[in-house]
């Protein structure tokens, strides 16, 4: 493998340039989720121009794609990518270099195919990973069915194998009471704002008695029209995260009753709407990981000291619940900053990012032709995927 693998890292320092203006543009031209259509054409458009056979529109998603080479019978290894951007801030979670490097490597790969051990190699464009859940839609879609094994990166501000996702549930209460003059009459209405106000203070109080792996934060998208008007009509949207899908469930419980408490104690009247993609969270399996930490010290790149208290969530969890998968994290960005920021936005087209991009093809790359070549190290990563809670 050694020929392959240099011949790969080589390919992929070749389209270094093509694959930074790539993930440029999809920088300059940030997309919602479901929304991709230009990252999603862009990038179909490369890897078809490489010699890899597009299908768009995967699973009814409009947005979503995979691309397939094909080099005989053996396993299925999907190479993952993200292009969603975030609302009011655009790449401040760098997906347009987790799109660019997964394209990067597909490509790399298409390079030497003839060169490749028996496999199928897909690169499936997977939309609206924030709160979108495309992967989710993608999985109940059958497009991971025949997968044997997934891989993607996430940029990050230093370099780690593998860091803890959190389930996600989100909830949305809307509060309905009565309008009045603020100050003419204020005893005729129902105040909605307060029941909101007094949800956020009930659940501030709940995160003392919820475990430190636990998140619970909201914010209020409609506080009422006017000063001089009592609210009639409020809203609030809550996210609740935890290590573990029971536990999670349990403080979303807890969270939706504080809220019916907040109706009861105003006089408002409550809607409680549960979203729709509940994210899972990440299955570990060292079998893949160590596969792509020894190709990344190949690359000279060790992992740095994991950061316990740094939790978030992503679909790619729910990827890992039905087959292995890993979703190692590599620097785009100086050490410090924070995911989700427009730092992080900054950070996500400079040199810095440029050289994330072209090590994460690489690694990805190396890691799916050793997958091709070693049959019985899938079989073991899916023994150990079967065997894992």
């Amino acid at each position: 493998m050694t020929a392959i693998k240099d011949a790969l890292s080589e390919t992929v320092d070749g389209l270094g340039n093509e694959l930074e203006a790539l993930s440029h543009r999809i920088h300059a031209n940030p997309e919602l989720g479901y929304q991709e259509l230009k990252a999603s054409a862009w990038l179909s458009e490369f890897l078809q121009a490489k010699g890899l056979k597009v299908e768009r529109g995967v699973a009814g998603v409009e947005t979503a794609f995979r691309a397939t080479l094909e080099t005989g019978e053996g396993p299925t290894i999907a190479i993952l990518c993200e292009y969603d951007a975030l609302p009011g801030i655009g790449h401040a979670c760098g997906h347009n270099i987790i799109a660019t490097s997964g394209a990067g490597a597909g490509a790399a790969l298409a390079a030497v195919k003839d060169r490749l051990p028996k496999g199928r190699i897909q690169v499936v464009g997977t939309p609206a990973e924030e709160g979108g859940g495309g992967k989710i839609r993608l999985i109940q879609g059958g497009v991971f069915n025949e997968v044997d094994c997934a891989i993607m990166i996430h940029g990050f501000d230093r370099h780690l194998l593998h860091q803890d996702l959190l389930g996600i549930v989100r909830v949305t209460f809307d509060f309905t009471g009565k309008a009045a003059h603020a100050s003419a009459d204020p005893w005729e209405g129902i105040n909605a704002l307060d029941a909101v106000i007094q949800t956020f203070n009930a659940i501030s109080m709940l995160r003392q008695q919820v475990r430190p792996d636990a998140r619970i934060h909201g914010i209020i998208t409609n506080g009422g029209s006017a000063p001089n008007i009592i609210p009639e009509a409020t809203s609030a949207v809550f996210y609740v995260r935890a290590a573990s899908l029971d536990y999670m469930w349990e403080i979303y419980r807890r969270v939706v009753a504080c809220a019916e408490g907040a109706a009861r104690a105003t006089g408002a009247e409550l809607r409680v709407t549960q979203g729709e993609m509940v994210y899972e969270p990440l299955k570990r399996n060292q079998t893949l990981l160590d596969l792509f930490k020894a190709n990344l010290e190949r690359l000279g790149v060790k992992e740095e000291e994991p950061i316990p208290d740094r939790l978030g969530s992503s679909d790619i969890g729910n990827v890992s619940q039905v087959i292995p998968a890993i979703q190692p994290l590599i620097k785009v960005a100086p050490t410090g900053t924070a995911i989700h920021s427009r730092a992080f936005a900054g950070a996500a087209v400079t040199p810095l990012a440029r050289q994330g991009l072209l090590v994460a093809a690489k690694a990805m790359a190396m890691t799916t032709a050793d997958l091709l070549a070693s049959p019985a190290v899938v079989r073991q990563a899916k023994d150990e995927f079967a065997t894992a809670r």
